[in-house]
């Protein structure tokens, strides 16, 4: 496996990992080291191989489809890696270190798995640096594109997280359309099997009505129509509380309009918190969300935290981003507002507040799904069968 940066933490890889080596295969992880970190390790039976990068090229990365320093960095590093484990297939995590990868492998000529965790092209062009000078004349998201249809097909294989960005792919490149595989990102059993409840959390919301989010909160998430609804919410629901558990650099954006509106007293901002505390959190709400904004990406991907509220009986109110509007849907695990619309949103959560039946009901039915259907046990076996006849 080929990862353009530290190890750990990522979910995705080290679940797949994990799953492969329980399945009997040997794991080398590829990866990044800025500090200190041992250069090889075993973690959790993956056999991590650290390769000293700098913050300079971690710059570069950014510009690896406008001036190839990185890639000629880089393909050396997995040269190196490849002679040394003498592995039989390459598995890439993601499309910026897949040139490198694949000018490496021509040597090898080894079959090459591609990981699309993200529209990357799309996603890109939400980034702030791309919106000015001197990002937005020096890298296009169109070439981005570009190599991203040439590496699959390059690829033995390819792998993605949603049905909708599969659709996408196979539309754009119908000659390629066998080569797909999906894997969408979900969580492990022992995520609602194996947890401890931290009292004080329990104890600090046991009289409110929590409407709960987790996660990255980046302005596209759409948390700004969550603090604009609570407002008018609170004279209604005296006790909401709007808890956000995580962070983002926009935060200050967030906290802004929370002391504009005055909402100190309904919205907490407890910053990134160690995910051993999220099943105390979800356990602590009575609505939990995923406000996403629409655009490329988010309409063909599932935010994972959707899966762990689902996982422990939850209720929840999402956006109409496609995929988790179409999942959430189908499974009746919550409601769906209109993406930005505050009206949509509070009538919602109203309507919520004042059913406690229909918050059970559509809480047991994702509980369900994901413990029958879609936990990682069950979506991750697509990718044993697809290593286990790879080399055929």
């Amino acid at each position: 496996m080929i990862l353009d940066a530290s190890f750990p933490p990522d979910p995705r890889v080290e679940n797949e990992a994990v799953s492969l080596v329980k399945s009997g295969h040997q794991v080398y992880l590829f990866c990044l080291k800025y500090g200190d970190e041992k250069v090889s390790e075993i973690i959790n039976g993956i056999q991590v191989k650290r390769y000293k990068s700098s913050k300079l090229e971690f710059k570069f990365s950014a510009l690896v489809y406008t001036v190839p320093f990185y890639t000629f960095l880089m393909q050396k590093k997995i040269h190196q890696f490849i002679t040394e484990t003498e592995i039989e297939a390459l598995h890439i995590h993601d499309i910026r270190i897949a040139q490198a990868v694949f000018n490496a492998n021509k040597k090898f000529n080894l079959p090459v798995v591609l990981d699309l965790h993200d529209n990357m092209p799309e996603v890109m062009k939400l980034y702030p640096h791309l919106q000015k000078f001197p990002g937005k004349y020096i890298i296009s998201p169109k070439k981005w594109k570009q190599k991203e249809e040439e590496f699959i097909k390059k690829a033995t294989k390819v792998i993605s997280v949603s049905p909708e960005f599969i659709e996408i792919l196979q539309t754009r490149l119908p000659s390629e359309k066998e080569k797909f595989i999906l894997v969408p990102n979900t969580i492990r059993a022992s995520f609602f099997e194996e947890y401890t409840v931290d009292a004080s959390i329990i104890e600090k919301y046991k009289n409110k009505f929590v409407i709960l989010y987790l996660g990255d909160t980046h302005v596209r998430r759409g948390l700004q129509t969550a603090i604009s609804a609570v407002e008018k919410l609170k004279d209604k629901i005296p006790n909401i509380k709007l808890v956000i558990v995580g962070k983002n650099t926009t935060d200050v954006v967030l906290k802004q309009q929370v002391k504009d509106l005055k909402l100190h007293d309904f919205v907490d901002f407890e910053g990134w918190q160690n995910v051993a505390l999220f099943q105390s959190y979800i356990l602590s709400s009575a609505v939990c969300i995923s406000p996403l904004h629409r655009n490329l990406q988010h309409d063909v991907a599932y935010a994972n935290k959707i899966f762990q509220y689902m996982s422990l009986g939850k209720s929840l109110l999402v956006s109409d981003a496609i995929a988790q509007k179409r999942l959430i849907e189908r499974i009746n695990s919550g409601l769906v507002h209109q993406e930005k619309d505050v009206e949509d949103f509070s009538d919602k959560v109203l309507k919520l507040f004042s059913d406690e039946k229909l918050r059970t009901e559509l809480g047991e039915n994702g509980k369900n799904f994901v413990r029958n259907e879609f936990s990682w046990e069950q979506t991750s076996k697509k990718l044993l069968h697809l290593y286990d006849n790879l080399l055929n």
